[in-house]
């Protein structure tokens, strides 16, 4: 099937991807354990799309395209949080920066 060729040939380029950026530093380990588990899902479900159905009906859930999409869902809002968190250490650290260069001037300046 076309979608187990191009979801097999993402998931490995995903990986390569993120085993390059590990390697020049780009990428925390954490990260890039999260990413290489995240393209191994994807090349598992398009080469053996049966295995979400099954993993699904475990859980209780109807169908595996449901599971797929709750842990997307999931996924997606973790991400979300850890880039808010980002965003508002940003702010502090902007908000740090300019109060010392402020009070730097101002001693420049007497």
């Amino acid at each position: 099937m076309l979608y187990q060729i191009i979801g097999t040939l993402t998931g490995l380029i995903g990986m390569i991807l993120s085993i390059k950026r590990f390697k020049e530093g780009k990428t925390s380990p954490t990260a890039f354990i999260f990413w290489l588990l995240a393209w191994g899902f994807l090349i598992v479900i398009s080469i053996s799309p049966n295995v979400t159905s099954y993993i699904a009906n475990i859980m209780g859930i109807g169908r595996g395209l449901d599971l797929i999409l709750i842990l997307a869902i999931i996924g997606a809002y973790y991400l979300l949080f850890r880039i808010y968190i980002m965003i508002e250490n940003l702010e502090m650290e902007i908000t740090k920066l300019v109060r010392e260069l402020a009070l730097r001037e101002s001693e420049e300046d007497e």
